[in-house]
C-alpha cells in the first residue's frame, strides 16, 4: 500500500473514531511528516485523498490549514450513490438487488411516516400527487420521485432518508428507460393516493401494505 494511503487510513481512523472531531484542526504538514515518518509530499497526497472523501476541508491563509469536516447527509448520500452506481456498472450489484434494498427501506419507512408525520409533511406529500389521466410521462415520473422522497422525509429519520435517496435515484433511472404497459402510470397514481390516505389516517399497517403492493408493481421496471 502506498505511504500516502497508509497515512490517509490512519488519519481517517482518527476522524471516524472521534479522536479528531468535526471542526478540529489537523496538525500542520511538518508535524504530520515527523509524527508518521513520511515526506511532506506524502502528507499532501494523504490530505488530498481525505478531502476528496469529504472528511476534511483545507483552507489557505494565516488561519488556514486542514480541518475535520462537519458531517453533511447530502454529501454522504451522494458518495453512496456514486459507489452503488460503480458497483452496478461493474456487475457486482444488479438493479434487482438495489430494488430489493429499496423494499427493505421503504416499506417500514411508510409505517413510520404514518405514525410520525406532521401536518406540513402531510401537505408536502399531498402536493406530489398527480392526475392519473392528464399528467405527461415525464411529469408523472418526477412527481413519483417527489412522492417517495416526501414519504421518507416524513419518517423524521435523517439516516433513513440518507440511505433511501441514492437507491431511489438509481431505480428511477431504470424506470425512465422502461417501456411501461398501458395504464401503468394511472395505477401508480392510484397507489400513491392509497398510501397517502393511510398516512393521513395515521394507519401504519395500511401504509406498509399499500406501499408493499405499490413496489411490487414497480418491480418489472427493475428486472
Amino acid at each position: 500500500m502506498p505511504a500516502y494511503q497508509q497515512l490517509s487510513d490512519a488519519l481517517r481512523a482518527r476522524i471516524i473514531t472521534g479522536e479528531l472531531k468535526p471542526g478540529e484542526k489537523l496538525p500542520v504538514e511538518p508535524d504530520l511528516s515527523t509524527q508518521y515518518g513520511v515526506s511532506r509530499s506524502t502528507v499532501r497526497e494523504a490530505l488530498r485523498l481525505l478531502a476528496s472523501q469529504n472528511l476534511i476541508i483545507t483552507t489557505r491563509g494565516v488561519a488556514g490549514g486542514s480541518f475535520v469536516a462537519y458531517p453533511n447527509p447530502q454529501q454522504v448520500a451522494g458518495y453512496l450513490e456514486a459507489s452503488l452506481r460503480l458497483l452496478s456498472q461493474a456487475r457486482s450489484l444488479t438493479i434487482g438487488q438495489i430494488a430489493e434494498a429499496r423494499d427493505l427501506l421503504e416499506v417500514p419507512a411508510a409505517g413510520l411516516a404514518a405514525q410520525r408525520r406532521s401536518e406540513q409533511q402531510l401537505l408536502d406529500l399531498k402536493g406530489t400527487l398527480f392526475d392519473r389521466g392528464q399528467t405527461s410521462l415525464a411529469d408523472a415520473i418526477a412527481s413519483s420521485k417527489m412522492f417517495h422522497a416526501a414519504l421518507v422525509r416524513a419518517t423524521g429519520s435523517p439516516i433513513v432518508e440518507m440511505l433511501s435517496q441514492p437507491v431511489f435515484e438509481i431505480v428511477y433511472d431504470h424506470v425512465l428507460e422502461w417501456e411501461a404497459p398501458a395504464g401503468f402510470w394511472a395505477r401508480i397514481a392510484g397507489d400513491h393516493e392509497a398510501i397517502f390516505d393511510a398516512v393521513e389516517a395515521q394507519d401504519p399497517t395500511s401504509a406498509r401494505e399499500a406501499i408493499r403492493e405499490h413496489l411490487r408493481k414497480l418491480r418489472p421496471a427493475c428486472a
